[in-house]
């Protein structure tokens, strides 16, 4: 990484238990309305949250990303992909690319990582000197203003920075999940692009170049456990309100899910800084991390329904809204191959399986 002064301040934390306040209570709006997140993304500007935040150490970022898919996982989602755009230039780019992507974040942009493609994958056009081509599941339509694209070049695709704010190229129709509505996913068309008009970032195959690719994932673990962190805390909100909470098939369920979710924390923050022995062993505790928040959310989920009961399907629950998001947010792409990369990493031997336990 190249040698830059961050300007995120430490004690911005100071201030995050006030502004995930304020972005929980916008998450429902959000949600409701389908306009957008473009204040909740506002507040982590004005408070200080996005200006170097992809320089934070990992257990700091793990822990910051927790609490805001805690209070608001559709804001979660874009963070994450903000600071692996970050992360990626700082890695792979040069320091004036850089420097300028800060520039542009101090300035009010936003950033994403658009690595979906659809049916025509985006690539160069010799001939023109232009990108032809759509990415899906482009998170943040209108929201993120340069996302990083892998660009097919030839045969391998190399990583492009691009500014993503023509509203005329972008669709959300696409998107009609029952939950993460408030991403505003969709498709963006970069045909006509002009290949002078954007930065491109490292070389061909950089883009899934380990531990920064699946070694990667703690970043969606953290925000996993945090997003059942979250449910659970609502609906434990909703049935105390309800005066039903001290009943003790509640304790014993709920409190059974609380020390999974601890669990869950617990693998995330090793996941993210380690000890390692190498770039395997790194991807392997990743991996570890992303499926086993998965299935404790899953069963968070599950437990939710069942101690809300009917009131959890009610129009306008706030348990219900966030078990919709985090349903949609678990299922990520490719859980098998991981769990087989996982497997071939950790059972090679006895030493191996030490190794990644301790």
């Amino acid at each position: 990484m190249t040698a830059m002064s961050t300007p995120w301040r430490h004690d911005a934390f100071q201030s995050l238990d006030r502004v995930l306040s304020q972005i929980e209570e916008n998450a429902r709006l959000e949600d409701e309305t389908g306009g957008g997140i473009a204040a909740s993304v506002a507040l982590l500007h004005q408070n200080g949250l996005l200006n170097g935040v992809e320089r934070l150490t990992p257990q700091e970022l793990a822990r910051l990303l927790m609490r805001i898919g805690g209070a608001n996982l559709s804001l979660g989602r874009l963070l994450e992909g903000h600071v692996n755009a970050l992360q990626l230039i700082d890695t792979y780019g040069t320091p004036q690319t850089y420097r300028r992507a800060c520039q542009l974040v101090a300035a009010g942009g936003f950033c994403g990582v658009w690595g979906a493609d659809d049916t025509d994958p985006v690539a160069v056009d010799d001939a023109t000197d232009t990108l032809s081509g759509r990415k899906k599941f482009a998170s943040g339509l209108g929201v993120v203003s340069h996302a990083l694209v892998p660009v097919r070049t030839g045969s391998e695709s190399r990583m492009a920075f691009i500014a993503v704010s023509d509203a005329s190229r972008a669709d959300p129709s696409s998107w009609q999940m029952p939950g993460m509505r408030a991403t505003i996913s969709g498709t963006y068309d970069f045909s006509g692009i002009l290949t002078e008009d954007i930065s491109w970032i490292g070389n061909a195959g950089d883009y899934t170049v380990e531990p920064h690719f699946v070694g990667g994932v703690w970043r969606i673990a953290a925000l996993q456990i945090g997003g059942a962190i979250g449910l659970l805390a609502t609906a434990a909100d909703e049935l105390r309100a309800l005066d039903r909470l001290g009943a003790e098939a509640q304790k014993i369920r709920l409190g059974a899910l609380a020390m999974s979710t601890l669990s869950g924390t617990s693998l995330v923050l090793k996941a993210a800084s380690g000890p390692f022995q190498s770039h395997a062993q790194q991807v392997a505790q990743a991996i570890a991390a992303r499926i086993k928040t998965e299935e404790i959310a899953l069963s968070v989920i599950a437990g939710v329904q069942q101690s809300v009961g009917l009131g959890h399907f009610q129009p306008h629950s706030e348990s219900h809204r966030k078990a919709r998001d985090l349903s949609v947010y678990l299922r990520q792409a490719a859980r098998d191959a991981m769990l087989m990369q996982f497997a071939d990493v950790s059972l090679r031997s006895s030493a191996d399986m030490w190794e990644m336990m301790l």
